[in-house]
């Protein structure tokens, strides 16, 4: 049996949530079929990418977009404020 240390809320999205803290280097089982690699220290309750994300494509959580890439993100890097642009919540757009 696995154990479950990252969670994707919809199967849209491209982004997973850490459940502890993951180091770097950690194979985690995202579900019964695919593993990630992570590729940085995933801080608990934080975002990693669970597929390629290219520059300027959208940041899919909950199957929602709520952000945008500001540059390519590997699949089992850290998802936050230094690679992604918030959408949500913006009176310009």
């Amino acid at each position: 049996m696995w154990k479950k240390e990252g969670l994707v809320l919809h199967e849209k999205d491209n982004v997973g949530i850490a459940l502890n803290d993951l180091p770097a280097g950690k194979e985690i089982n995202i579900d019964e079929k695919q593993t990630i690699t992570l590729l940085e220290d995933i801080p608990y309750g934080f975002k990693f990418s669970v597929c390629s994300i290219g520059e300027g494509e959208p940041i899919i959580k909950y199957g929602e977009t709520i952000g945008r890439a500001i540059e390519a993100i590997k699949p089992g890097s850290l998802v936050h404020i230094h690679n992604i642009e918030g959408l949500r919540a913006r009176g310009d757009l």
